[in-house]
């Protein structure tokens, strides 16, 4: 396991040439890794301890677990509002009415699921790169390491100078580009949540919200929102035919102990999730002020290089609209 995760370091080396900022790589590099992270871990977990426990008279352990981890687990919402009065909290009598059932079968999926929301934050970070080429790095010109000769440099910057001069408005489409993957970056957090909600049968978008505002009440007297989306303790129906023939219908009782490890890693999900959503929601709506005021591009192009005059900087043409915002997408970036 430790030489899966330590392949994962690879996403954090260090670029000489950066062509995105820091949300951009918490989204598409920090929470690739932290999820398929969290998937090893919990799929580690299932292979190393028992996934499921259950017991049920007459039947042996190994069946009643298999089938009931295959057919699924319930609880009785109704039985939360009284936790005191039963052995678990949502534990009751079904009536065989399954309209009051709440069915859990989400656990059989989990390690997917985070396998594929990794997938799905690192999209944004691989359609950048394959749109971007390689440009930046080719317009760098290898002037960000010191190791050259004032000469070297200079014959340098003249060939920089005049690929500018000739390519001059021809970089909007680069600037498009990356402004539209970071739009995709608050499109995937979004969707992102209201997919873990309809995963979690709605239980998921007030999850974090939920579990704060729980009093300092005993377990026993009150309604834990993290028990009651991921129980410990769950009922099964084990169905089977008797010495007559008859259908035999067993009242299993089941404990799921990687539920105690799935619901502190969706509360942390949930709020670094929340987190995330908030700053990619500012950073493309910081883009659009500078798409909406052309000037900000210019004080914020002359306040990452003050060495240069604002003069120089005012003389740049302002041609409408996204001359200045290429250069202060690549600025921004590195």
């Amino acid at each position: 396991m430790l030489k899966l995760l330590s392949g994962l370091a690879t996403y954090f080396k260090r670029q000489e040439i950066v062509t995105d900022n820091a949300i951009f790589r918490l989204h598409s590099s920090f929470t690739t890794v932290l999820l398929f992270t969290l998937s090893l871990i919990l799929t580690c977990s299932e292979l190393v301890t028992t996934s499921i426990s259950c017991s049920v008279t007459g039947i042996p352990p190994h069946v009643v677990n298999r089938y009931c981890w295959i057919m699924t687990t319930f609880l009785m919402p109704d039985a939360f509002s009284r936790p005191s009065s039963f052995a678990h909290p949502g534990l009751y009598n079904d009536y065989e009415q399954e309209t009051g059932k709440k069915h859990y079968n989400y656990y059989q999926w989990v390690c997917f699921v985070l396998f594929f929301q990794a997938l799905l934050c690192y999209f944004p970070k691989w359609l950048w790169k394959t749109w971007e080429n390689g440009l930046m790095t080719h317009i760098v010109c290898e002037l960000n390491t010191g190791l050259r000769t004032e000469a070297e440099k200079n014959k340098k910057k003249e060939i920089l100078i005049k690929y500018f001069l000739k390519h001059w408005n021809q970089h909007n489409w680069y600037t498009f580009q990356y402004w539209f993957c970071e739009l995709l970056c608050l499109l995937n957090i979004i969707l992102q949540m209201v997919f873990m909600n309809r995963f979690f049968k709605g239980d998921f978008l007030l999850y974090g919200l939920k579990v704060l505002t729980l009093d300092d009440e005993d377990q026993e007297d009150r309604v834990d929102h993290m028990i009651y989306v991921f129980p410990r303790v769950t009922k099964c129906i084990f169905r089977k035919f008797g010495p007559s023939g008859s259908l035999e219908k067993l009242d299993a009782i089941c404990v799921l102990p990687l539920n105690v490890m799935n619901e502190k890693t969706y509360i942390f999900i949930w709020f670094f999730f929340i987190i995330l959503a908030v700053l990619t929601a500012g950073l493309v709506i910081f883009r659009v002020f500078i798409i909406c005021f052309p000037r900000l591009r210019f004080i914020l192009l002359h306040a990452q290089n003050r060495m240069v005059p604002i003069d120089a900087v005012d003389s740049l043409p302002d041609a409408f609209p996204w001359e200045i915002g290429g250069f202060f997408t690549c600025l921004d970036a590195t």
